[in-house]
């Protein structure tokens, strides 16, 4: 599909790539999780290597001995449970941060393929549309950002701001209590400045956890948005399939660039799908459980009327229903998105088309009507109605 009004054929696909990914590479360069599409140098490899290794030792630091103090320390119920959420929450940002590390490579290509998108899209149209889709995209990554990495540290701000007495023999003194608790055999973080110390650890691994999480999940809202943007060019496509009568390309060929740019983002869709279903499953369950404990915790801390906990705990609540809202959002939109290509190619004129032309129109409708749906582990299916069931 061409247009005598072109977009120059200077290199600017990787700019508009670059411009679209911007908010997602901030969230994952600092802890060495975004792929590196042109990286040669060993020595920058090797920095990588180091990066991620010092992000994984501060992680685990954290969430081992948090592990051993649900597991072992003698502590009562009440206690266990304060210690779960926090550990949940590192468990989960481990696991989005292992996936990432582990499907650099498959990233990377989906990165590839949108730049390709870009420089295949000539129409100057065709790109103001992908281009409204990449702002769009920003948006929601920046949204994600937002109330995902400000949720998770008001929590940890809100367990260490206050001070606890504690009493040693004939000695009182106070101390800061840890965001996420530590087994006792391991190391007494009532005694400064190892307190000190342990809290800055903590709130570390906090910013690589929720690194990690706002990386994957902007990821996935930025490369299904970019489909949906593909699909809106596809759309205008079918509606001029008929109506452009003056093209010098004839309208099988139209219909076979419309065939082959659907079965290209089919192909996008489903490696978006393959590379994020883990992190859709980590994230609803474990968002559940959390949920549920915050429940817990805001009556608790009713019981005390600790305003700052109370506020805290319903941040932390709606960003942990964002999260599981954004990746429902993705996959409806992209269900809803992939069915309106049958029902845009059932709208053309295609009585006005020759009868073997239209004839393959009736593929376009067959393909579309087989979505490819975005999931959870392969389990359930993302939808709004999957966040309704969840939430209520």
């Amino acid at each position: 599909m061409s247009n005598s009004k072109c977009a120059p054929e200077s290199d600017i696909s990787k700019k508009y790539n670059d411009y679209s990914l911007q908010l997602s590479r901030w969230f994952l360069v600092p802890i060495g999780a975004w792929p590196q599409i042109n990286a040669s140098n060993s020595i920058w490899k090797i920095l990588v290597l180091l990066q991620i290794l010092i992000c994984s030792s501060m992680v685990a630091s954290v969430t081992v001995p948090c592990l051993l103090h649900v597991l072992f320390d003698k502590v009562n119920i009440k206690a266990r449970l304060n210690a779960i959420g926090p550990l949940l929450h590192r468990i989960m940002g481990s696991v989005n941060y292992w996936v990432l590390l582990k499907r650099s490579g498959d990233i990377r290509k989906l990165i590839r393929h949108m730049e390709t998108d870009w420089r295949l899209i000539q129409r100057i149209d065709d790109r103001e549309v992908m281009l409204q889709h990449a702002k769009y995209g920003r948006s929601v990554a920046l949204i994600c950002g937002l109330i995902m990495q400000g949720g998770a540290f008001l929590f940890s701000l809100a367990r260490a701001m206050k001070t606890v007495p504690i009493t040693v023999g004939n000695e009182t003194f106070t101390t800061h209590p840890m965001t996420c608790p530590i087994y006792s055999k391991i190391i007494d973080t009532r005694y400064s400045p190892v307190n000190e110390i342990a809290l800055v650890l903590q709130f570390l691994s906090t910013f690589i956890i929720n690194s990690s999480t706002v990386g994957a999940c902007s990821l996935a809202a930025i490369f299904a948005i970019h489909a949906c943007g593909q699909l809106n060019v596809l759309y205008t496509w079918l509606h001029e399939l008929v109506d452009k009568k003056k093209e010098n390309d004839t309208t099988e060929g139209k219909v076979a660039v419309i065939v082959e740019h659907h079965l290209r983002i089919l192909s996008f869709i489903s490696r978006v799908e393959s590379i994020m279903h883990p992190v859709s499953l980590t994230e609803l369950m474990g968002c559940t459980v959390i949920m549920c404990l915050l429940g817990y915790y805001t009556i608790m801390a009713w019981e005390t009327l600790d305003t700052a906990k109370i506020i805290s705990y319903v941040i932390v609540y709606l960003s942990m229903s964002f999260n599981i809202f954004i990746f429902c959002y993705i996959g409806e939109i992209i269900t809803e998105q992939c069915k309106y290509v049958g029902q845009m190619a059932y709208m053309t004129d295609w009585y006005n088309l020759h009868h073997k032309t239209a004839l393959g129109l009736v593929l376009i409708i067959a393909r579309s009507n087989n979505v490819i749906k975005m999931t959870a582990g392969k389990l359930f299916h993302l939808s709004i109605a999957t966040f309704g069931d969840v939430t209520s």
